[in-house]
């Protein structure tokens, strides 16, 4: 419990009075609980903490019983989630290493979080992905979609971002992110489309011409799941005339992935560009693109699969960002967990064993 009260250190109780009696930590470590165990919302927690009232009694007081769910969800959609995403910051310090490698930067769509009575968008929330740790390092809210381009520069802001390599999709290529990463004594690499037509068309240009100043990998094959895809990754520092033309921050190379995907009798080709903060190989250049996708499959296909946030109806108030930041934590927590089962697997284990549920806990 010592952990977790470091954690949540400087978290303001927004109860007052009699709504106040039940221990705000013991609340929030109860809520972990049930999501680490499967629970997908507060009446998930409510029934989790009656059900396991003898393990919780372990390191919990729980003066006043096992709260409510109407308790969970007061508490939940009061809550500062301004404080409540930097007690998540607090939590990855205590139990992870810095970062570190290559930090994708994503958003998500939480699609049943729309409110139509009051006219509420879905929340959108934009994370930060260790690709080598395979972790959440931070997260960040938006009301919607279009406002992730200035959500990034605040979501950076909470991360250390030396020696690591950034890499964001072509929403946020966007010079003010460029500067911020070198600011931060980071490194990035951009993919690059339309949103920036002339500087994209100039570079297109550039590395499609056979006679350019370029260096080639040789092409890295993988089959899986009944498919082959075939990647050549390309790099070019002759870059002063780009420079001369569009002056972007940092800029050291460009860079271009042409993909090949065979499944079947059907053959799909993909051509992307990027821009680069550091002159890199092309082989170097294809092992910081490829984990970018880590982001898809490793968190939002996760999140959505085995913690059905997608189907989560959380609503009013600070809920759907609280519950959000949540589940980062929780997920963080069971990928930390060194056994060789998948995600489903520990979750359930969880639920069936207080065991393992402790052991869990006992990483914070």
């Amino acid at each position: 419990m010592d952990g977790f009260a470091a954690c949540f250190t400087g978290l303001d109780d927004p109860r007052t009075g009699n709504a106040g009696r039940h221990d705000l930590l013991e609340m929030l470590v109860i809520a972990l609980c049930s999501v680490l165990t499967g629970g997908e919302d507060c009446t998930d927690m409510a029934e989790f903490a009656e059900a396991k009232l003898g393990f919780l009694r372990d390191f919990l007081n729980l003066e006043h019983g096992a709260p409510s769910h109407d308790t969970f969800s007061r508490l939940f959609r009061r809550l500062d989630p301004e404080q409540f995403r930097a007690c998540f910051q607090r939590f990855m310090t205590r139990f992870a290493e810095a970062c570190q490698g290559v930090i994708a930067i994503d958003g998500k769509v939480l699609r049943r979080s729309f409110d139509t009575a009051s006219g509420k968008s879905p929340l959108h929330m934009v994370s930060a992905w260790g690709c080598e740790q395979q972790l959440v390092l931070g997260q960040i809210a938006t009301a919607a979609k279009s406002n992730e381009i200035t959500a990034v520069p605040k979501l950076l802001k909470l991360l250390s971002l030396e020696g690591c390599t950034v890499t964001v999709d072509a929403l946020n290529c966007q010079r003010t992110i460029a500067q911020q990463v070198i600011d931060q004594k980071g490194d990035y690499v951009l993919a690059l489309k339309g949103n920036q037509a002339s500087l994209h068309d100039d570079v297109r240009r550039f590395l499609d011409d056979p006679a350019s100043e370029v260096v080639t990998a040789k092409p890295a094959v993988d089959g899986d799941h009944g498919r082959i895809e075939t990647r050549t990754a390309t790099v070019s520092t002759a870059i002063g005339w780009l420079q001369a033309l569009h002056d972007w921050p940092g800029l050291r190379a460009i860079g271009k992935m042409s993909r090949v995907r065979e499944r079947g009798d059907k053959t799909t080709t993909e051509t992307a560009y990027y821009l680069l903060s550091a002159a890199m190989t092309p082989e170097r250049f294809g092992e910081v693109t490829r984990p970018h996708w880590g982001i898809e499959n490793r968190l939002h296909w996760r999140l959505d699969v085995s913690m059905n946030e997608d189907q989560a109806r959380n609503r009013i108030g600070n809920g759907p960002e609280n519950l959000a930041v949540l589940r980062h934590m929780a997920l963080n927590l069971l990928r930390k967990e060194p056994s060789r089962r998948s995600l489903p697997k520990k979750l359930r284990r969880a639920a069936l064993s207080d065991a393992f549920l402790a052991k869990i806990l006992a990483q914070v």
